[in-house]
């Protein structure tokens, strides 16, 4: 069962068909049987897990697991203490409040590629790069909590899902993930019970059997006489 993790390129949808003729992740990737685990919007850019266990692809997306999904953010304006502090204690959207978050102003990422078609320039307005790690993912949520606080988003790449992230990786690379790292990955989410182990590493393994009933020749093994049944 294969982890792909992929550089999706910004404008390309998280599917492998459109009816439409949009680009899509079947044009950088052939991988049958597989698919995305979550989204990631037609505008962003960035780190996208590919697989085709489907309880793994659930596990990633279910929020009960507070799988930490790293974004870096390019906004509109000059962050202060105040929008970065509430950005990590929860901002008050229309679906409810965001859980807390860790958010931080850095640098623009080394490294980072050009976007095409690039961001508009406007020399009057100053822009920033935030770092943004939530433990959830609500339908275009980073922008939605930039909006929030007074700094729209102009630019949205996602660094990391969980211990994946970009190192090597241009617009529309993948790389698979190392078996040895998809089970230990696998297992931190989805914990084996000890049938499932067993089986996993090769062992002999039964599930427990019911008690069997006691029996007229267990009686008379015991010393007891059995009773005749007949009339």
């Amino acid at each position: 069962m294969p982890l792909i993790v992929l550089n999706k390129p910004f404008r390309v949808l998280t599917r492998f068909t459109d009816p439409e003729g949009r680009p899509t992740l079947a044009d950088y990737l052939d991988a049958p049987g597989c698919y995305p685990a979550g989204r990631l919007d037609f505008d962003s850019e960035g780190v996208l897990l590919v697989t085709d266990d489907g309880a793994l692809r659930a596990a990633i997306t279910d929020p009960r697991h507070a799988l930490e999904k790293t974004y870096w953010v390019q906004v509109e304006g000059e962050p202060g203490a105040a929008a970065l502090r509430a950005l990590e204690q929860g901002v008050l959207l229309a679906d409810g409040l965001t859980r807390p978050a860790r958010a931080r102003e850095i640098a623009e990422p080394a490294g980072l590629w050009p976007r095409d078609p690039p961001i508009r320039y406007r020399a009057q307005i100053p822009t920033a790069w935030l770092e943004l790690a939530i433990k959830e993912g609500r339908n275009r949520q980073v922008r939605r909590m930039t909006a929030a606080v007074g700094l729209p988003t102009l630019r949205l790449v996602r660094a990391r899902v969980g211990p994946f992230g970009l190192e090597g990786l241009a617009p529309g690379e993948w790389r698979r993930v190392p078996d040895e790292a998809r089970v230990r990955f696998r297992a931190a989410l989805l914990p084996l019970s000890d049938f499932e182990r067993a089986l996993r590493d090769g062992q002999s393994a039964s599930r427990p059997r019911a008690p069997a009933r006691s029996s007229a020749a267990g009686r008379r093994s015991s010393g007891r006489p059995a009773r005749d049944r007949r009339r």
